[in-house]
């Protein structure tokens, strides 16, 4: 196989970075694959407890896609069998262990949204419970044996449990264990995540040395903060731009990002050339309008996920919805019986425009549920005669005709 120049695949493959551990070592194994004409195996793992697929999960993903790009071999490891474990990473107290369908369920899932940046037929997809599982209890003990407690409470997130008496379980010990034989059994050279799994990724280089393997090298990239600019970017916080939203929510949740955030944003979740995004910085830095810039990441990022045409049609939605307070052009259309007493609370759920009544009620007493000028902060308030058009929050509006 022929492979792009050394200096061509560091210069890809530091872009965005925050760190490669040790980059001798890269160096070392992209040398041998080009003497070889051998590709490197790229591990990423993948979460089977939260199978939808946001932009923060897109960084990671991108530099998969950029090692794929360059010849190498994408794996991607499904965690159906640690997903029974469950990662304290990030957390004060471990996540909800899983059933083995809900983490195969879950893997095919974010595979499926993965498609929308890896190369699909040039990825190797494999489960963990399949070499997992099979351990005996005296394979388990042994390769426990091989990492000590001391190390272990390095870890973060350990180390302040420990520190403030709150309870670590043993198995929680097993994760990073479990999940470095993940790279023993691929034989992995390089391994992907994000900062908050550097301790893992490093025990899978220790483990992989207990094992007699050459240690796989970790590159770890930035945590994508939302949209509130603050907090790393999570469905539990709201802040979020989803693989499958909407061409105009992904547009308008774009463009609502702080200032601050453009610069990070274009360089994690984008392939904007160097060129352009050091004359995005020069015009940030001379004062020209913010507003701009974000129209055109926001323009890259629905054009990536869905196309040219649909990042036109979003931002046409956007000046008319957002910017000039008007009504979509192309309103789905609720019916209700006339003479019913139905609530307007009812319609807005039942019409998938809230996903629970609990965030109908919550929205309209934040005042963000309208007809017309007319703020809706009453759940009990009826659905109105004849024809109406409501808003919910920023973006979704629905047209309600009484029949």
């Amino acid at each position: 196989m022929t492979f792009p120049s050394l200096n061509e695949q560091m210069d890809q493959i530091r872009r965005g970075v925050a760190e490669l551990i040790p980059e001798d070592e890269l160096v070392q194994k992209l040398e041998h694959s080009l003497k070889t004409g051998t590709a490197l195996n790229i591990k990423l793992g993948c979460d089977p407890s939260r199978p939808d697929l946001h932009l923060g999960h897109s960084v990671v993903l991108r530099k998969l896609r950029q090692f794929q790009d360059l010849g190498h071999q994408a794996i991607l490891i499904v965690g159906d069998f640690t997903g029974m474990i469950g990662d304290p990473t990030g957390k004060n107290k471990t996540r909800p262990s899983l059933t083995l369908e809900d983490t195969r369920n879950n893997g095919r899932s974010y595979f499926e949204q993965a498609s929308n940046i890896l190369d699909i037929d040039r990825v190797s997809i494999r489960y963990n419970s399949d070499w997992l599982a099979p351990m005996t209890f005296e394979e388990v003990i042994k390769l426990a044996a091989r990492y000590t407690v001391a190390r272990m409470l390095e870890r973060d997130e350990f180390e302040k449990r420990y520190r403030n008496q709150e309870a670590i379980s043993i198995h929680e010990f097993l994760y990073p264990l479990a999940q470095a034989m993940d790279s023993v059994a691929i034989r992995s050279d390089v391994e992907l995540g994000g900062t908050d799994q550097k301790f893992n990724l490093l025990v899978g280089r220790e483990i992989q040395r207990e094992y007699g393997q050459r240690p796989q090298v970790i590159l770890t990239m930035p945590l994508l903060e939302g949209t509130d600019g603050v907090e790393k970017m999570s469905k539990s916080l709201d802040n979020y731009v989803a693989f499958n939203d909407t061409p105009e929510d992904m547009y308008g949740k774009t463009l609502s990002i702080p200032d601050p955030m453009i610069l990070p944003w274009f360089r994690l979740v984008t392939d904007i050339p160097a060129l352009r995004l050091a004359e995005i910085a020069a015009g940030l830095q001379r004062g020209e309008n913010p507003r701009d810039f974000k129209r055109e990441l926001a323009r890259t990022i629905v054009e990536a996920y869905y196309s040219p045409d649909a990042a036109h049609q979003a931002e046409e939605h956007f000046d008319r919805v957002i910017k000039n307070k008007m009504a979509p052009e192309d309103l789905d259309v609720f019916e209700v019986p006339s003479g019913s007493d139905t609530l307007l609370l009812d319609v807005l759920f039942e019409a998938g425009l809230v996903q629970s009544k609990g965030e109908g009620r919550r929205l309209m007493q934040q005042s963000a549920v309208s007809i017309g000028e007319e703020r809706i902060t009453d759940p009990q308030f009826p659905v109105p005669a004849g024809e109406c058009i409501v808003k919910v929050g920023k973006r979704r509006f629905i047209k309600i005709v009484r029949i």
